[in-house]
């Protein structure tokens, strides 16, 4: 049985004082509620096959439609997203992240971001991986 909370309230600093500010991410969120930590979810249908071989942009948004999946499952959503961590095989592929990141997260909630470029992933196939953390309102 999953709870569903009223929406968290989150608070989101772009631009702490003496930091750069970014369009892309928020330097920092925070907020109170029920922390929900979200696995690296890779471009993988409900039976487990790969989505996208080769395609950045499909394998991108398989990725998003999981978290979005995952974090129903606990009763959240993009809104309650405080951070998220992108693993790349090659920082290339990031645009096509943001533009299905962008189908899912406005740009006034964007959560606390890390982009990390790996060498490899579990499989050769994976080009990308996503985990998040949300934070549900109590």
């Amino acid at each position: 049985m999953v709870h569903h909370g009223r929406m968290s309230e989150l608070t989101r600093i772009p631009a702490p004082d003496g930091v750069a500010p970014s369009a892309q991410y928020s330097h920092v969120v925070l907020g109170t509620g029920r922390f929900v930590a979200v696995s690296g979810q890779l471009a993988l249908d409900e039976d487990g096959k790969l989505v996208g071989e080769g395609d950045p942009a499909a394998q991108a948004r398989q990725v998003f439609e999981n978290l979005r999946r995952c974090l129903a499952a606990a009763g959240a959503t993009f809104d309650d997203v405080v951070k998220l961590t992108f693993f790349v095989t090659d920082v290339a592929h990031m645009p096509a992240i943001r533009a299905a990141r962008v189908a899912h997260i406005p740009d006034d909630r964007l959560p606390a971001s890390s982009a990390v470029q790996v060498a490899s992933l579990v499989r050769p196939e994976f080009l990308m991986e996503v985990e998040a953390f949300a934070v549900v309102g109590e």
